[in-house]
């Protein structure tokens, strides 16, 4: 069996970055760049106020009290630019530039206006309360590299120099193929030896809502022909295609097989891991990839966050390191498992006064979707490791974006 570090080295050495295409921003979200973005200008683009105020020069505010005739404003996107000279001030307001000849503002709370003066009752350091033009970036500097995820802070920079239209990598587009004659659809009714078609819902939403929104999903007969057929016709106008069931060894389990007759490579079958070691990935040609999840949910869902969105992520551009995101957190209860192979324990995350922690979550087979559902991702568990003590640090791999 293959490692799990091992089998996403695989993973990685045969998924490249999709081709570049051009998007408006606003279609860009969830896409990851293939060009450095640079500022435009500097930013700011003047020196700007940061409160509502008083535009002064501080050698006035050595005098006490202070006096100053108003000698006009600067609002913000106003174009005004009166010139303040010893003993006058212009009132100003937040975001507004700093007119010629003043270098600090005093906040209006500290300040009394009348018939055309302010007094004014504090002091204040020079350059108090302005952003300083260029404080943020100069003209040209790289604010956004290749392989950034556009998220809402990364579309805002991107606004601020001008980016009306980005360089992105094309998502891959995921067909999910469901396999098991016992599958019925979710309305359906069933009988005691039926199951409902959980695997596909539930997959479809975990690409969902890691950005990868259009995978198309359908059930497909526990037959060799049936097999290869659906292969072909996905492969058509996909590049990954999921298969979940027929991983095993069983008398129905013929994916491997089918893959094999339409020409598939396969890199990996079978994982030294807990759940999911039925786990397949196969290559056709030098563009399309398989991933075989194992038909039980919780093995499902596992070899998906572990293996298939990661090179989801891949292909989309991500960075290499950033395709498998992990946190360490201290363990908020002991942890006991068998040493041997690597496992991925479910479990939640809490948030309090101490900070956060992670709380492992039973689960009593693979096939154990409801306590999945308890669960924000699971713990990785080293293959060497035995019994973890509470507060002991440990990498947990999340399932759902977390707040």
């Amino acid at each position: 069996m293959t490692t799990p570090d091992a089998a996403w080295g695989l993973v990685l050495k045969h998924t490249r970055p999709h081709a570049r295409i051009s998007l408006p921003l606003d279609k860009a979200l969830g896409h990851c760049l293939a060009e450095t973005v640079r500022a435009d200008r500097d930013l700011p683009p003047a020196d700007r106020s940061a409160m509502d105020g008083y535009a002064v020069r501080a050698d006035d505010l050595r005098r006490r009290p202070c006096v100053l005739r108003v000698i006009g404003e600067v609002a913000a996107g106003s174009p005004a630019r009166p010139r303040v000279r010893p003993g006058q001030c212009a009132r100003i307001f937040t975001g507004a530039n700093v007119p010629p000849s003043a270098d600090t503002v005093v906040l209006v709370e500290q300040t009394t206006e009348s018939d055309g003066y302010v007094t004014i009752r504090s002091s204040a350091r020079r350059g108090a309360n302005i952003f300083q033009r260029g404080e943020d970036c100069r003209r040209g500097a790289a604010l956004l590299k290749p392989g950034t995820l556009i998220g809402s802070t990364e579309t805002g920079v991107c606004a601020a120099v001008g980016k009306a239209e980005l360089r992105v990598h094309r998502q891959p587009r995921v067909a999910l193929l469901c396999t098991g004659a016992e599958l019925r659809a979710v309305g359906d009714r069933v009988a005691p030896h039926e199951l409902r078609n959980s695997n596909g819902p539930a997959l479809v939403a975990a690409l969902a809502q890691w950005g990868f929104v259009s995978a198309s999903q359908r059930q497909v007969a526990d037959r060799e022909a049936a097999l290869r057929t659906a292969l072909r016709r996905a492969l058509e106008s996909h590049d990954v295609v999921l298969f979940t069931g027929g991983m095993s060894v069983g008398k129905y389990d013929f994916v491997r097989a089918a893959l094999e007759a339409e020409g598939a490579t396969v890199r990996f079958h079978g994982l030294a891991m807990k759940p999911a070691k039925p786990t397949l990935y196969a290559t056709i040609g030098v563009s399309q990839h398989v991933f075989g999840l194992p038909g039980n949910p919780l093995s499902a869902m596992t070899a998906c966050h572990e293996f298939a969105l990661p090179a989801l992520r891949r292909l989309a551009g991500c960075a290499p390191a950033r395709c498998r995101p992990v946190l360490r957190l201290p363990l908020a209860a002991p942890l006991r498992t068998k040493p041997g192979r690597v496992r991925c324990v479910l479990a939640r995350i809490s948030w309090d006064a101490e900070g956060s922690r992670a709380h492992p979550v039973e689960s009593r087979s693979s096939a154990d979707l409801v306590s999945a559902g308890c669960a924000d991702g699971v713990i990785i568990v080293p293959a060497d490791a035995a019994n973890l003590a509470a507060g002991s640090l440990v990498t947990f791999r999340p399932w759902r974006p977390l707040p």
